[in-house]
């Protein structure tokens, strides 16, 4: 697939455009019908079915670019991953619902090509990431005001650009804003082989802050225990041992964690929660399980352990009349980046043409590497 030569109003590009019909608190009834039915005979099934459904709802097509505004930037889409938020969009169930039809993707990095007439910040050949979800990055050029995008250095590598608009700022946060974490102090998560969990372990080790990283078991524990701890993982422990007397072996060893980062809720939640220190905090940011967070009385009382939540857009949304305090988050991690002190998760990297793969390789569980298309 060819990008396309030039960039006047009537020219045209590729994007991958959503189609799903929704309704205001309901899923329209042609997509989840067949979901729920196949659910009750194999989860295998359901997948199947929902990534069949998902994929009848996408397709990729041509339109037109609208002509540059005085503040608008051309740019060159280079890449951009599929996270979950995208599949919740498409689905119909995150916080935040384009009209429709639409064009996925919420994160990415592009190249600027040419900019309206009072374009201060940005100039010709600067990469540019997304200010806030909902731009629609899976396509190969578009018209976006300059007041949508923020440029990033070009010598950072092209995935760590691509996805360091979601999990990193989440990890970066969630290790700032909750507790006073000195060296030496531990937190311990869920979900760590994700991008939010890589990230955390990454920022975590820059900081001199230990991590206790537990992940579900699989047929390829050790290697991904070996690829963990090599970007800085102090402890890897499957889920069963948080339940077993052998943890209390890790912390002579480990401070207890002062934070707890859960981004999959259920049993795997509470169990975080039994390990928190006194006062410590536990910070929710994904539901993977799809099962509810619940607190123990006891974590209440006896420990009076702090219970939050946090989201990068409500965050991004909060700080968007003072662009400071974004731009030295990026800031931050642009330099651990070129340092060699955080790296982009494990990517597999898709051509736009096959982002129906791309989006059911998302799909699958156990799924070690992110799916990047690039343009």
């Amino acid at each position: 697939m060819n990008a396309l030569k030039t960039h006047a109003s009537n020219d045209k590009y590729y994007c991958v455009v959503v189609l799903f019909l929704y309704f205001e608190g309901h899923c329209c009834v042609a997509m989840w019908l067949p979901v729920h039915t196949v659910c009750l005979r194999s989860q295998t099934a359901c997948r199947r079915s929902f990534v069949a459904a998902l994929l009848k709802f996408t397709r990729l097509e041509d339109v037109e670019l609208p002509p540059i505004g005085a503040k608008d930037v051309l740019v060159k889409m280079l890449a951009a991953p599929i996270n979950p938020s995208d599949i919740n969009m498409i689905q119909g169930t995150y916080a935040i619902l384009p009209d429709l039809p639409a064009v996925g993707g919420n994160e990415g990095v592009a190249q600027v090509v040419e900019v309206g007439s009072q374009v201060k910040s940005l100039k010709t050949g600067d990469w540019v990431i997304p200010k806030d979800a909902g731009l629609g990055t899976w396509r190969t050029e578009a018209v976006l005001a300059e007041d949508d995008v923020i440029s990033l250095p070009n010598d950072i590598p092209l995935l760590s650009a691509a996805t360091l608009g979601v999990n990193p700022c989440t990890a970066l946060r969630m290790l700032s804003d909750f507790e006073d974490l000195k060296p030496g102090d531990s937190v311990i998560q869920n979900a760590a082989n994700s991008g939010v969990g890589q990230a955390v372990i990454q920022i975590a080790a820059a900081r001199g802050i230990n991590t206790i990283n537990v992940i579900r078991d699989r047929p390829e524990f050790t290697q991904l225990n070996d690829r963990l701890k090599a970007i800085g993982a102090t402890h890897v422990i499957k889920e069963e041992a948080l339940r077993r007397p052998e943890i209390k072996e890790l912390f002579k060893t480990c401070p207890r964690p002062k934070l707890a980062l859960n981004g999959v809720g259920g049993k795997s939640a509470t169990e975080l929660l039994r390990h928190l220190q006194i006062r410590g905090s536990m910070v929710t940011y994904g539901g993977m399980a799809k099962q509810p967070v619940t607190v123990p009385v006891s974590a209440l009382i006896f420990k009076d352990v702090k219970v939050r939540g946090f989201w990068v857009t409500q965050w991004k949304k909060d700080h968007s009349n003072d662009g400071r305090a974004f731009r030295a988050m990026l800031d931050e991690l642009c330099h651990l980046i070129q340092q060699g002190k955080l790296t982009a998760p494990a990517c597999t990297e898709v051509g736009l043409q096959d982002y129906s793969k791309a989006l059911d390789a998302a799909m699958q569980p156990f799924t070690s590497a992110k799916q990047v298309v690039i343009m």
